[in-house]
């Protein structure tokens, strides 16, 4: 069996639960990824959130290639 190649060290935060943002920290990277809801997905668990992020599947898609 191979050796890994790379193993992904990353801790999630919840920051603020009413607007559903989460913080994620990725090892080796100084800039911090949020995740939160935006439109459709706002109005599918019927929060009005303050701000808007990304939504984790969002993340996701961009991750796949699109």
């Amino acid at each position: 069996m191979a050796e890994p190649i790379e193993l992904t060290k990353i801790k999630v935060f919840q920051r603020d639960t009413p607007n559903k943002i989460r913080e994620a920290k990725i090892a080796g990277f100084d800039e911090s990824l949020f995740f939160g809801v935006h439109g459709g997905v706002r109005a599918f668990y019927g929060v009005d959130t303050e701000i808007e992020y990304p939504s984790t599947l969002d993340h996701i898609v961009a991750a796949a290639g699109g």
